[in-house]
This record gives C-alpha cells, structure tokens and sequence, in this order.
C-alpha cells in the first residue's frame, strides 16, 4: 500500500546543521575557559534550555546555558513542532498562549525569521463523545480568550482537500495554532539571550554539580563541575530532558520519574493540494499530521512504544530505525482519514527519543531535596508548544521564589518519595501516559498503571466492604462503595502488549467505564446515596491519606507565625483553619492546625516535645508540596524548626452526619456535647471495641470536632497499629454508612468548603477567594502584605457560587456569562444531591476593573455546558446552611445568612488538571 521513496534521508538536516558550525561566524562561546561564577547555570541546549535563557537574561539575571554537544541535539532537533491552542486545561492554554506570543515576537525582536508558522489546527472527531470532548474545548477557549470553530465534514474537507468527510462526525478549528521550527526558534532564542549578556558554552559537558549541607542540615547547590572548570553558583535549572535524571544524579538526586521512548513520524513526498492547509489531529485513532509546504509528517501514539532503559550520552543528533510492526497503524489510520496519504510515497523517517512522565506533565520547580536544584524537563514530546511558556514561570520561580502562573501540575513536588523511588511505579504510568496521550480526557477517570503504590492500614477492610478505589499522590483511597462487592485494583497488565497476558479480572475497568462519560456518571445514584446518607443519618469516611505534620522546635511558634495566616494564639485545644501564602500573596494550601503543649503520653498522636508545637492536617495529594513549603519557609529564615511527617503512622476515621454523636457515644466514655468538645477543637479520647462495652481493650487516639461536609461530625486520629480494630467497630454500628471520596468532595462543593488546586489555587488572593477571615490583620505572615492591599483597593477577580434549575452535569472549565459576556469559568463543579441541583464554583471578572458585590449580584448569569448555555442563579455564599447550624448539631434551624462561613481544609478530588 505504500511504497518508500528513495530521497535525502531527514537524517541529513543534522549534518547540514553541523556544516555551519564550520562554515559561520557563531556567536557562542566554544573552547575558552567557563566563567568563575554565575547567578544562574542552565543544563542543556534544546528548546526548555534556550527559552529558559532567553527569559532568564531579559530580567537582567546573569545566566550561562551549558551543552555537552551542539545546540538541539538530542531530542529538540527532530521533533515536529507542532504548537496548538486548546488542552482541557486553563492552565495549559495559558501556557500555550504565551508560548505562541514569545515565538510570533521573536521575528520583530531579532530581525531573522524565527520558523513560526501560523496555519491553524484542527481536531477531528469521529464518535459523539469525543465531539462532546470538544465542546468542552471550545466552551473553555470562550472564556479564555482563544477562538475556534465548530465545522461539520464537509466544511473542514474545504479547509484541508484531503480529508474524507464520511469517515468523521465534526472538527474543531482553532485559527492560531501552528508550527515552529527548532532550528530557528533555537537560534533566536539564543541570539537575543546573548545580546543580553548570557553565556553559552557547546561541548561542554558537565561532570558534578557540588552541593553543601548547611547548618540546618539541608542540601544547597554550591557549584557545576564542568570538563573546563568550576562554575559557583547557587541555582542550576536541569533543562536535560531525555538525560534529565542523570543530570539531577549529579546532585544526590536518584531518580527523577521520566522514561525515555522512542516516538516517530514519517515525512511524505509533496502534494500540492495541502499548501497552506491546517495541521490535525485525529484523536480517536491516535494520529496528527504536521503541514509543512506541500509536505505532511505523520504520527501518533501507540499501544505498544518501545521504552529505553536510558539513552547513551553520545546521541547527539542520531535517529533510531523505525520499527513498521509498531509504526504501520498510524499510516493505516492516514490513509482511512486521507485516502490520497495511501498513494504518496514517504520521503524519510524521523524515529528518536522523547522523554515522558507518570502523569504526561512536564516536571518543573525547585527539588524539595535539593535547595537551588530546579527542574525543566519531561515535556512528553509537547516541548516545543509548551517550554516558551513554561520559560516565563520558570524565571518568575527563580527570581521571585515562585510563579505567576498555578503550576502545581507541573511542579515536581507533586510527586511524593514513595512514587519517584519505585521505578516500576515510573515505567508502568509512564507507559499508560503515552499509550493514552490521545484518549478522552474524562473528568472522573482513573489510571490502571502504578496503582497501589501506597496503602494505609485499613485499605484491605474498605475493600471487604466493597470500596471502588481510586489513586491519588500514589495512595490509594476510597471512591464510593459497591457493598457485597469486592472490586479489587488489578495488578497493571501493559494492555496485553509487550507480550503481557490481559487481566482476567477485569471487573475494575468495567466499573471504571461508568465514568466515561460527560454526562452523568452510571453511580450517580450510588454516590448520592453516600451523599444523602451524610445528610439525613450518618457516614464514615476514610480519610486517612490527609498528610499529618507535627511542626515543634525552638522556633516552632516563630514558623507557624510566618507560615500560616490565622490566629493561634488560642487555647491549646483549638483547631484552627489557616492557609500558606507564598510571597506574592497567592494559596499555597490551606490547613487544620491543632496547637498542641507537647505533654502526651508519648504516643504517636500524643508526642512530647518542649514548648508549644502544632499538629498540622493538609490534603494528602498536595501532602509532599505542603511539606516542602514548610521547610522552606525553615531553611530561608534560617529557623530552628522540624517538620515531622507522620501520615502513614496515622490513619484517619470520621464520622459525619446527624446521628454521628450520638453512634460514636456508644464507643467512647469522652463527652461530646457542644460544651464537652466545642467545634473546632481535639483532645485524645479513648475508643472501645463494641458499643457501650465493659471490657478495657479501649484505643486512644486524637479527636478533632471538625468535618468537610458541613455536618456534625470527628475525625478519629487513630495510629496505625489500631485502626483497624476501630473501623472494625465503628463501620459496624447500626444506623452508619460507608461512604467514600466522591461523595464527599459533593458534599464539600454544596457546603461551599474550599478544594486546594481548584477553586483555591497559589495564584489566587485570599480576598479574592473570599477567605480574608483566615488571615489575621496584624502579624508578619508571609504574604500579608498583598493581603491587605487586596483589602484596601479591592480585587478584579471574586469567589463565587452557582446552582442550575437544569439537571446538567458540570465538572468545571465551563464558561461563565454574566449579561451574555464570558466573565470567567468554572474551577469546579458537582452535583449538590441535597440541594437537588447542579452547583459550580468559580470566579468572575470584570474585564480588569474592581469585582464588587453589586457587580456580582446586579447580572444575569448562565453556564455554558457542552455548547449549551444554561441559566444559572449566583451566590456570595453557598446556600447550603450558611449559618452553620448544622455543624452545632442544631438540625431545625435552615434559615439562610449569606454573610457567615465555617472553613475546613480543602481535598483535591484530582492530582491535578488532567488532559
């Protein structure tokens, strides 16, 4: 069906491009000695490494970008180039937006053509839920600013001759997408960083970066030890991409989570009819086509990838052989989408590495193992659309300690050690990011790779009883439950490639399936049940994967005043909602902080320790991200502070709802009335095996009066030793339900409690997020500063609710009208089974001005969903019990006050945004 072309080979472009080392006057430092020292020192020189340069030196920062070989050798100089618009991401189409502004301005600012290439893109839909897939796409564009439209077969046959408009069902036109070569781009990029002083030294290899321990005991970068000399230096940005984890072995690091694959495309002989046409991607069957003249590349994601075990440092610009067995799907799926493709010859072949991720996100930021160690690399072959962008927050990381932009789905620190130290845990969800890079993205799927990576003490009981898991931050944790059940996590079988047998328990993707959907899931009525359960009765969650820090020291106090925003100078047993701001005012996380007199008994959930010291409760995927601003905060002021990590040592068992005092009376001789354990504080209590039991086998544990779902309720912190026999106990009593994550994240949204990541994030003020009452006015808390000044001249973004009349599903990144202009979009939506209605959260705009309530109140609102635009009322507050009443265990009173708020720590429902 296809024949190969005789032709110069693509390989010769990199001989070509070697010529003109040879034969042009470069601008590049070769031999000569490297500089004594630098403010900043770049490892590697493709496309992540020169944009980081670039932004780098336009802030005046004195940076050096150091190459073991040329310029784009290794990956950067094969890859296709291609840049698109639309991900299912706001922070991704940021990105992307940026990126296509830094490549359109090169041109203007260098005065030589930078390879930018602006033909459009289009997505083709075959099936009615990638179209519904697509909608989403399109609705979010609206509210971000970036256009595409909506065209039926035979009105994107017009825009690209060859396609066959019976094989496909709609596509999707975004007019700015395009191409951009590495080359050029490379070339600009670098001639303006060396106009602005930075330093590039090719053939240059580095042989160690040196690091120190400092007083306190961390490690801090000191040096790079280059085969032509030392270069000291406080901050080295890892921009090594395939090599990336060899790069941060340099400095004590072992392992990054990054596989290198081998990823191709084929160059096909000319045919005129596609000059000018867009670019495409063919999403259902795995496929793009890159335009170039009159040229195509085609490529696309396999089941069955080859993976290396690593790649050899002499690769510099080197191509594999492509394998047809593994490669000749993509050129069928060609040739079913474009006929003609079945006739044209094939020019050359392009198979090289690509580096990807467990998650198919890039890893950047600083290494919380290493102080002055920044990551930029693993861009899961999306390095030329997005490392322009990522440049922008990169720098704004460096000079200002973090990004503009909420980068917690790139930032390394998503990743906690348990998963980077398990290298099956890597290559297994590595695999399945590449295999599924161009599946749907649906908003409650769940991965089958490197599951199980960790488990708490009662994960195989919550199994017995027939919890559905579901994986966050390597833990494992209940969804919903399906009683009578037992469906179990299956050990990841490749999808029957590589010579792995499929699974003969399949059962688990079967109830995963119920999710595909956008639509309402096939459990919803399961997971209202949990919900309701809560609601009208009583519910146990696990949530025992929360992260658990005890903060102590001598400067304990003198931490938790610059880390947390809220009030604790309480009494000793008071659990306070607080937050971590970072220096420009924007959520880190938000927090339980119990203060503790460090007088236990010596247990695990009763330490001793001199002075007052803190037991601090965040959510457990952020867990390694909150911990590691923590410590931060120790090492820059330089404090005698410790941070202890006892998540797995502890587990967490809570019972919520109306009769949950009165079930967990039965096991406890601790009062627990309003004026025996007040809300919002803890004290250890001792739990009994059986109810009302006069036998001493009691277990002592940490009691905190507080709940995420808005009900009276306690969350037992139990050590791990115990827990089993507690939950035993307890989620046998009569009247009590099991209820798992999805249930509660509901009740989380139609209470109005904040979700860390999403409708909470590092680049919102807590002002804006309407949680000024978490921050005291007095005090030296990191970030005050910009929180006060949010108070004083008001915010041009504001918090706020929405409920539907329509029974739609929304599950966020959906437009927000007000009077028929986008304001916004949603961060999060749900449905409120209680309130009976869909509820989305977001925050709404006002084109740059001041965001009051009046503005807020005075417009007519609607949520456009899969296309369709749906009126929507907006609230200041949830309407769910604004008055807490039900928190005091005062269930008659449902009066509504829009101006009274009760906090919780929030929980992602994701470990981050999700394409």
């Amino acid at each position: 069906m296809f024949k190969i072309a005789r032709d110069v080979s693509i390989r010769n472009k990199a001989t070509n491009y070697l010529k003109q080392y040879r034969c042009e006057k470069r601008f590049l430092a070769t031999k000569q000695e490297v500089v004594s020292s630098a403010d900043v020192v770049i490892i590697g020189g493709g496309i992540a490494g020169c944009n980081t340069l670039y932004q780098l030196t336009k802030r005046g920062v004195n940076a050096v970008l150091l190459e073991r070989a040329k310029l784009t050798s290794g990956t950067t100089w094969h890859t296709a180039g291609l840049v698109w618009s639309l991900r299912p991401c706001d922070l991704e189409v940021k990105l992307l937006r940026d990126s296509r502004t830094v490549y359109n301005t090169l041109e203007q600012e260098t005065g030589d053509y930078a390879g930018w290439i602006n033909n459009g893109g289009m997505f083709i839909s075959r099936s009615k839920v990638r179209t519904q897939e697509y909608m989403r796409l399109h609705t979010l564009g609206k509210a971000l600013g970036i256009p595409s439209q909506i065209l039926d077969p035979n009105e994107a046959q017009k825009l690209f001759p060859l396609l066959d408009p019976s094989v496909f069902k709609m596509a999707l036109y975004a007019p700015e997408d395009g191409t951009i070569d590495p080359t050029m781009a490379c070339n600009a990029l670098i001639k303006m960083a060396t106009k602005n002083g930075g330093k590039i030294y090719e053939e240059c290899p580095v042989l160690d970066i040196h690091y120190t321990h400092n007083l306190l005991g961390n490690k801090e970068v000191t040096a790079v030890h280059t085969d032509r000399g030392i270069i000291k230096t406080k901050c080295v940005i890892n921009c090594g991409g395939a090599w990336g984890p060899r790069v941060a072995r340099f400095a004590g690091i072992p392992s990054l989570p990054l596989i290198p694959f081998k990823h191709a495309y084929v160059v096909c002989e000319a045919t005129p009819e596609i000059r000018n046409a867009p670019n495409i991607r063919d999403h259902d069957v795995s496929l793009y086509i890159k335009i170039q003249g009159e040229s195509c590349h085609v490529g696309g994601y396999e089941t069955n990838p080859h993976m290396l075990d690593q790649v050899p440092d002499n690769l510099q610009f080197h191509l594999y052989e492509l394998d047809w067995d593994v490669f000749g799907v993509h050129m069928n799926s060609a040739a079913s989408l474009c006929p003609k493709l079945g006739q044209v010859g094939i020019k050359s072949t392009v198979c090289g590495p690509e580096s990807f991720t467990p998650d198919h996100k890039p890893l950047l930021g600083e290494d919380p193992n290493v102080f002055g160690l920044y990551h930029n690399c693993g861009y899961n072959s999306a390095g030329m659309m997005f490392s322009a962008g990522c440049a922008i927050q990169m720098a704004e990381w460096v000079i200002s300690g973090r990004p503009h932009y909420n980068m917690f789905t790139f930032d390394i620190r998503r990743f906690t050690p348990g998963q980077i130290s398990r290298g099956h845990w890597v290559r297994e969800s590595s695999h399945e990011a590449y295999v599924r890079n161009y599946s749907i993205v649906f908003p409650n799927d769940e991965p089958l790779a490197g599951r199980d990576a960790s488990h708490d003490a009662i994960h195989q009981e919550l199994v017995d009883d027939g919890a559905v898991m579901q994986a966050r931050a390597g833990w494992e944790r209940p969804a919903f439950f399906m009683p009578g059940e037992k469906i179990r996590v299956q050990q990841y079988d490749w999808g029957g490639t590589h010579d792995y047998p499929r699974n003969m328990d399949q059962r688990y993707e079967e109830v995963l399936k119920g999710d595909h959907s956008f639509n309402f899931s096939k459990h919803h009525d399961l997971i209202g049940s949990e919900a309701l359960a809560c609601r009208n009765a009583a519910a146990l969650f696990n949530m025992s994967y929360y992260g658990k820090f005890y903060l102590t020291g001598p400067d304990a106090q003198r931490t938790a005043d610059l880390a947390f925003t809220a009030n604790l100078s309480k009494l000793d047993n008071r659990v306070v909602y607080s937050l971590l701001l970072n220096e420009k005012g924007g959520v880190e996380g938000d927090v339980t902080v119990s203060i503790l007199d460090g007088n236990g008994s010596g247990q695990l959930h009763e330490p001793i320790f001199k002075g007052r010291g803190y037991y601090v409760v965040t959510s457990g995927f952020s867990q390694n991200h909150a911990l590691a601003h923590l410590r931060k905060i120790i090492q820059t002021h330089k404090l005698k502070a410790t941070v202890t990590d006892v998540t797995k040592q502890l587990c967490i068992v809570s019972l919520q709802g109306p009769d949950s005092q009165r079930i967990l009376q039965r096991y406890t001789d601790a009062g627990l009335s309003n004026d025996a354990f007040p809300v919002n504080t803890h004290r250890s209590i001792r739990v009994s095996k059986a109810p009302n039991t006069t036998e001493d086998k009691r277990y002592t544990c940490r009691a905190l009066r507080v709940t995420w779902s808005g009900e009276l309720g306690w969350e037992l912190h139990v050590p791990s030793s115990h827990a089993i026999p507690v939950y035993r106990a307890l989620s046998r009593a009569k009247g009590l339900k099991n209820a798992g994550w999805r249930a509660l994240t509901s009740l989380s949204a139609e209470k109005g409690y904040h979700l860390w990541n999403a409708d909470l994030r590092s680049d919102d003020n807590p002002i804006e997020a309407g949680l000024g009452f978490a921050c005291r006015k007095d005090g030296d808390y990191i970030g005050n500063e910009y929180v006060t000044k949010a108070r004083q001249n008001g915010v041009t973004k504001k918090y706020a609710y929405f409920t539907l009349d329509n029974k739609v599903a929304v599950f966020g990144q959906e437009a927000i009208f007000r009077n028929g202009e986008p304001v916004g979009y949603l961060r999060r939506g749900d449905y409120a089974f209680y309130l009976d209605k869909p509820i989305g959260i977001g925050y709404v705009t006002n084109k740059g001005s001041e965001v009051t309530k009046d503005f807020l109140k005075s417009g007519e609102y609607e949520i456009e969903v899969l296309g369709q635009k749906h009126k929507a009322t907006l609230h200041l507050r949830s309407p769910f019990d604004p008055t807490g009443q039900r928190l005091l265990g005062n269930y008659g009173n449902t009066c509504i006050d829009e101006n009274t708020f009760e906090p919780h720590t929030g929980q992602n429902e994701r470990t981050g945004g999700s394409e």
